[in-house]
């Protein structure tokens, strides 16, 4: 499957808690109506939490982007089912205007990066049903990520996946994480015009990590913070910090015909 993945900030008018208010109760039943026109498979938002663990999983790793208020996912079977509905669907093209016409209404677009990317699971149950519902200890996080100039995205995504994953799964006893994945950016030929409609400004990411932990369940002991200071170190090796960001979200699944 090929993923959509849309940071969304929202409009200066707004709290955030009115834009996750109409994201989630206005929109979001807006994305199901044309669910078969556009053959999405699924789609999840998530909801940034305004929590002082975002300030502190930043703090720790320098000075960072500001979190996002959300992220928008949506799933297809493949990028090329995709590319021919948009293409020869009539009805999934007027789908994909009328929600551009709404996103307008909440989203800054032009400060919220969307590309489509590829997962690489790396800590993943079976089934993979985890999910940080509202009313649960569980939570996700989301890690946007660029990495360094000086180094090529070849090689940086390289070292992401061989070297900084194995270290994660290594500790992933240690630090209670229920599941963790990288989302890599696929570079695909549907960024430019999914961008280009929107205005978009900002530059896309890497990819981003994500990681689901019960926060009611989660370790204080001594190997749960070397665990994390390995993470942190092995990240600044590659990861541009200064365009990077980290914050925590609850999940609303909107969609999910898996």
């Amino acid at each position: 499957m090929i993923r959509l993945v849309f940071a969304l900030r929202r409009k200066p008018t707004l709290s955030r808690a009115e834009f996750q208010d109409y994201w989630l109760n206005k929109h979001a039943p807006l994305v199901a109506s044309f669910a078969s026109d556009l053959d999405i498979l699924r789609y999840v938002q998530t909801h940034t939490l305004t929590d002082p663990a975002n300030a502190a999983a930043q703090k720790a790793r320098g000075d960072m982007e500001p979190e996002y208020d959300g992220v928008a996912e949506l799933w297809w079977a493949s990028e090329a089912d995709l590319t021919e509905n948009l293409r020869e669907n009539k009805a999934a093209q007027k789908a994909g205007a009328a929600l551009l016409e709404d996103e307008a209404k909440f989203i800054d677009l032009p400060n919220s990066p969307l590309w489509f990317a590829y997962e690489y699971p790396q800590i993943n149950p079976s089934p993979e049903n985890v999910i940080a519902k509202p009313k649960s200890n569980v939570v996700r996080v989301f890690f946007p990520l660029r990495h360094q100039s000086q180094i090529d995205e070849a090689d940086a995504r390289h070292y992401w996946l061989t070297h900084h994953g194995p270290i994660v799964r290594s500790h992933g006893q240690a630090t209670g994480t229920l599941c963790y994945r990288q989302v890599h950016r696929a570079n695909s030929a549907l960024d430019i015009a999914i961008q280009t409609a929107r205005g978009t400004q900002v530059d896309s990411y890497l990819g981003h990590a994500e990681a689901w932990i019960d926060r009611g369940n989660a370790p204080r002991t001594e190997e749960a913070k070397t665990a994390n200071a390995a993470f942190i170190e092995d990240e600044h090796t590659f990861i541009d910090m200064h365009r990077s960001t980290i914050f925590f979200g609850k999940e609303h699944s909107i969609i999910d015909k898996r």
